[in-house]
């Protein structure tokens, strides 16, 4: 298995961070809820904590809303 660090694992988390805002914004039948708790778990192996995560989390937001409060 390759082993993903510095930018690419930067990228990875933000991209499992925007994936995970956009499934949770599909409503009913096309949501894809056993994909987004799977990548809710790669996130918490990936990011080792809660601090991290907030980050990663409005980077998301930013990218899928535009909002960025």
């Amino acid at each position: 298995m390759a082993e993903i660090t510095g930018r690419e694992l930067h990228l990875v988390k933000k991209a499992l961070a925007i994936a995970v805002l956009a499934i949770e914004r599909q409503p009913g039948p096309f949501q894809s809820y056993s994909d987004m708790q799977d990548m809710k778990g790669l996130l918490d192996l990936l990011v080792p904590g809660d601090t991290e995560l907030a980050f990663y989390a409005r980077s998301a937001r930013i990218a899928v809303t535009g909002d960025t409060d």
